[in-house]
This record gives structure tokens, C-alpha cells and sequence, in this order.
């Protein structure tokens, strides 16, 4: 099996609604992501010969979602009152909402369904909130 891995990150807030905590409060993070793709075979033919496939393509679509997420305030749809996301948008914050709680769990199932959708043979995808804080999401075999 061959297998490739290239990172990504950006910075966001978020908070969990609910939490019973420090998280339950707006705070900061320097999301990481580590996708891996795999294969049994390398390319055979073509400009991709004998790779995986090419770096520089899926460092293109990781980066799409990593600079759309880029310094804003990523929300659980739902998660605040309707006057408080109103003051926040008059004021010019960049809100991006989820239909899931912005865990790290959740943002490793959404980069992993992100590349799957763009049709890379993705295997797992690693999400790191801090250096010593990692959530990974992966398919079993069936």
C-alpha cells in the first residue's frame, strides 16, 4: 500500500455550546490537518507516473477549505441567539456556521468527506486543535 500525507491549517475561533468548561467560551486555535491518500498501485501512465498522485493537487483542494475557514468564527448552526449573530454581522465578523458542533472529531469527518466528495481515495484525516490535542477520522473495512 502507498500512501501520501500533506498538511494544512488555519486559524479560527469557535465555542461548544452546552460544554461544561473553559470550551463553552469563544477561544482561539491554529487548526492542523493531515490528509492521507492511499493505493495499492502507482500510476502507470501520464504525467502522474509512479506517483500516488500529484502533491500539488491535493495541496490545492486542502487549501480551499483551509483559507475559507481562515480567521473566522466558526458556529454550530443554531448555537447562538438571533440578535447576538445580527450584532456580530453588523459589525463586520466573519461567521462561518456547521450543521455539527466545531469539534476537533467533527472537522476531521468534514475534511475527510471534503476530499472524498472531490474524488481523492482519502483514508484518514487527522485534526490537531493543539501539538498534544489530535482527533482522526477514518473508514473501516468492511
Amino acid at each position: 500500500m502507498y500512501t501520501i500525507e500533506t498538511y494544512g491549517k488555519f486559524d479560527s475561533a469557535h465555542f461548544l455550546k452546552d460544554y461544561e468548561g473553559k470550551c463553552a467560551n469563544i477561544h482561539g486555535h491554529r487548526w492542523e490537518v493531515k490528509v492521507s491518500v492511499s493505493t495499492e498501485t502507482l500510476e502507470e501512465e501520464g504525467p502522474y507516473r509512479g506517483m500516488v498522485i500529484d502533491f500539488s493537487l491535493l495541496k490545492d483542494i486542502l487549501r480551499k477549505e483551509t483559507k475559507r475557514l481562515d480567521h473566522s468564527l466558526i458556529i454550530e448552526e443554531g448555537s447562538l441567539k438571533e440578535k447576538t449573530l445580527e450584532a456580530l454581522n453588523e459589525e463586520g465578523f466573519r461567521i462561518i456556521t456547521f450543521p455539527f458542533r466545531p469539534t476537533a472529531e467533527n472537522f476531521a469527518h468534514h475534511f475527510y468527506t471534503y476530499l472524498k466528495e472531490a474524488g481523492y481515495d482519502v483514508t484518514k484525516v487527522t485534526v490537531s486543535e493543539t501539538p498534544n490535542n489530535k482527533a482522526s477520522y477514518e473508514e473501516r473495512a468492511h
